[in-house]
């Protein structure tokens, strides 16, 4: 994904970018969210839903990322941080109402 920074003439500008990148991250966080609800699927024990060296590797990764971007990594990964406690909490109501419907 190409960045597209440019700088702003207004805070109406600014909005209004802001606007249309919340518009594409929350798209992905809905395709993120499929991919939860899969591994709910797909995981047979509730044991291994939450796992640590995952979460350590995903914000390594985020913060690499954010590095290469030039971007504050801690800032991103604070955000990537809440994220994943959501996602595993989202994960831990999936795996059960999927496990109980069986």
């Amino acid at each position: 994904m190409q960045s597209k920074r440019k700088h702003c003439a207004s805070m109406d500008e600014v909005r209004a970018e802001i606007d249309a990148l919340d518009r594409q991250i929350v798209a992905l966080l809905a395709d993120r969210l499929h991919y939860i609800d899969e591994a709910a699927r797909l995981k047979r024990s509730r044991d291994t839903v939450r796992d640590e060296a995952r979460i350590d590797d995903v914000l390594a990764k985020v913060k690499a990322e954010a590095g290469r971007l030039g971007a504050d990594s801690e800032v991103i990964a604070k955000a990537y941080a809440a994220l994943i406690e959501a996602s595993i909490a989202h994960e831990f109501a999936t795996f059960d109402r999927l496990k109980k419907a069986r």
